[in-house]
């Protein structure tokens, strides 16, 4: 093999279709639309549209509903945490909150805080500081001499109308009055 002789593969540069540049092209003229019609011109927007029958998406039955209210919670179980530990990503000493769990590598996501669940075994003393805890999850907790803060945390929306002033609490009372 030499310098002059070194070609890319077959395929593996394909030139971009230049529509409506004549007759060679094999797509001059109507540029592959066809004649006429809607598609044939330009700002057509019919996709799903299926020409005045019920379009598919809309024939079939929706099922499920998607709660705008529900909590986004970084669930966390026990023996994670008691592996994290054991493998040194985690220290035993102070509290452990969704920070430290974060830089662990364990709390992915959550932005409404993490909540603590009972699956494994904990043998390690820990305090933790979280936004949730199952009954198992406390159970052993405190059976390893552990101790749980519940914190409620605040959504942003809620921080940012104390901030101008307007609380829910507050605007209940001006529209009662």
């Amino acid at each position: 093999m030499k310098l002059n002789e070194i070609r890319d593969n077959p395929g593996a540069r394909k030139s971009r279709v230049r529509v409506g540049r004549g007759i060679g092209s094999g797509l001059g003229k109507t540029a592959g639309r066809g004649q006429k019609g809607q598609t044939s011109r330009s700002g057509v927007s019919i996709y799903g549209f299926e020409g005045g029958q019920m379009p598919l998406h809309m024939r079939i039955p929706k099922r499920g509903f998607n709660n705008p209210f529900a909590k986004d919670y970084a669930e966390v179980n026990v023996g994670a945490i008691q592996k994290a530990l054991d493998a040194g990503k985690l220290s035993s000493d102070g509290t452990i909150d969704h920070a430290a769990l974060k830089a662990a590598g364990l709390a992915r996501g959550g932005k409404d805080g993490v909540r603590l669940l009972g699956k494994g075994a904990i043998k390690a003393k820990l305090a933790f500081r979280v936004a949730g805890v199952s009954a198992g999850a406390r159970q052993a907790v405190e059976a390893a001499g552990g101790s749980i803060e519940v914190i409620e945390v605040v959504p942003a929306s809620e921080k940012a109308a104390a901030k101008k002033g307007t609380t829910r609490a507050a605007a209940k009372k001006k529209a009662k009055a």
